[in-house]
C-alpha cells in the first residue's frame, strides 16, 4: 500500500509539473493579441535566454513582460492559497476552514482602500527599483490583522482553535466596517476599492511577483518542515505534547506561514476566495491526510486552477476586456461550498 502510495503520489507530481508548464506557456499565447504556441515559445526561450533566434520585438515584449509574469504570479498564487488552505484546515480541524478565516483578507482589503482613498501613487521608485504602494499598503494591513488576531486569540499561554476562530470574525467585521466607512467618506475611490476587492491579475507584472514570491517561499519552507508536526496535531493537543511536539511553537509558526502567505498574495491581486477551500478538499480525498504530499499536490493543483480561471478570465469578455478572476473562483467555489456543506450536515450526527 506504501509504494502504491507512493507511485500514486509521485506521478501525480509529475503530471501536474507538465501540466504546469503547457499551462504557462497556453497563457503566455492567450491574450488580446494571440500568439501561437510556437511563436509563444520561441518568445519565452530567447527572453530566459534558453535560446537566441529572430523573432518579433513585440512579441517578446508581450510574453516576457505582461504575459508570463502574470501567469507565474496567478500559478504561485493559487498554489499559495491552496497551501494555506491545507494548514487553516489542519489546525482547525475543520475542512471548511479557508486561507481568509483570519481576518488577514480584511487587513489586507483595508490597507488598500486607505491607499487608494489618500491618493497614494501606484508605484514609486527608490534607488531605480519601481516599489508597488498599493501592494505594500495592502501587504502592512494583512500583517497588521494578523497581529491583532493573534493578540485577541492568546489564551492561557497559548491559542485555541475556538478562540483563534473568534478573534477571526471579530477582526473581520471591524475591518469591513471600516472599509465601508472608508467608502462613505470618498465616493470617488469606490469603484477603484471594490474593483480591487474583487481579485484581479489584470495589470500585474514583474513588480508584484517579486513582491510576492519572497513570503511564498517563507511560508513554504516553514509549511513544508512543519507537515510531521501537523500530521501529529490532529491527534490532539495532549496527544501531540506527550510525542514532543512543541504544541503553540507549531501552531504560531504554522498560523503566521498561512497568514503571511495569504496576506502577501491579497496584497498583489486583491480577494480571491474558494481556491483555498475546494483544492484541498478534493485532494485530501485523493491523496489521504498525510501533509507531506497533501501540500505538494494542493500547490499544483492549486495553482493549475487559479492559472486556467485567469486565462477564463481573459478569454470571456469580447474586445479585450477582462472579468475579475476572483468572479471565476467565486462561481467555481459558491456550488461547491453548498455541496460540501450539504454532505456535511448528511453525515452529521
Amino acid at each position: 500500500m506504501k509504494k502504491g502510495a507512493s507511485r500514486f503520489f509521485f506521478r501525480m507530481l509529475i503530471a501536474g509539473f507538465g501540466a504546469a508548464c503547457v499551462s504557462v506557456l497556453a497563457a503566455c499565447a492567450i491574450g488580446p493579441a494571440p500568439l501561437s504556441l510556437k511563436e509563444a515559445a520561441r518568445a519565452l526561450a530567447e527572453f530566459l535566454g534558453v535560446a537566441h533566434m529572430e523573432i518579433d520585438r513585440t512579441a517578446l515584449i508581450v510574453v516576457g513582460e505582461m504575459r508570463l509574469p502574470r501567469a507565474l504570479l496567478a500559478f504561485f498564487c493559487g498554489a499559495g492559497l491552496s497551501m494555506a488552505g491545507v494548514v487553516f484546515q489542519g489546525l482547525l480541524q475543520n475542512p471548511l476552514a479557508d486561507p481568509f478565516t483570519l481576518g488577514v483578507s480584511g487587513g489586507a482589503a483595508f490597507g488598500a482602500s486607505l491607499a487608494l482613498t489618500l491618493g497614494l501613487p501606484s508605484y514609486l521608485t527608490i534607488g531605480g527599483v519601481s516599489v508597488g504602494v498599493l501592494s505594500l499598503c495592502a501587504l502592512a494591513g494583512a500583517l497588521l490583522s494578523l497581529v491583532v488576531v493573534l493578540f485577541l486569540g492568546r489564551t492561557g499561554g497559548g491559542w485555541r482553535r475556538e478562540t483563534l476562530v473568534l478573534a477571526g470574525i471579530v477582526v473581520s467585521s471591524f475591518l469591513s466596517a471600516l472599509i465601508s466607512l472608508v467608502k462613505s467618506l470618498n465616493e470617488e475611490s469606490v469603484a477603484g476599492i471594490v474593483f480591487w476587492i474583487m481579485g484581479s491579475f489584470q495589470g500585474r507584472g514583474w513588480e508584484e511577483f517579486w513582491l510576492f514570491f519572497p513570503w511564498w517561499v517563507v511560508g513554504a519552507a516553514v509549511m513544508f518542515a512543519a507537515s510531521r508536526e501537523l500530521d501529529i496535531l490532529l491527534l490532539g493537543d495532549i496527544q501531540a505534547g506527550r510525542l514532543g511536539v512543541r504544541v503553540t511553537r507549531v501552531r504560531l509558526a504554522l498560523l503566521a506561514a498561512a497568514s503571511l502567505m495569504t496576506g502577501a498574495c491579497v496584497a498583489v491581486t486583491g480577494i480571491i476566495g474558494f481556491v483555498g477551500l475546494i483544492v484541498p478538499h478534493f485532494v485530501r480525498l485523493m491523496q489521504g491526510t498525510a501533509h507531506r504530499r497533501l501540500l505538494p499536490i494542493s500547490a499544483v493543483c492549486g495553482g493549475l486552477l487559479l492559472l486556467w480561471a485567469d486565462i477564463l478570465a481573459r478569454m470571456i469578455l469580447p474586445g479585450g476586456a477582462e472579468l475579475p478572476v476572483g468572479v471565476i473562483t467565486a462561481m467555481l467555489g459558491g456550488p461547491f461550498f453548498c455541496l460540501a456543506l450539504g454532505r456535511r450536515s448528511r453525515i452529521a450526527p
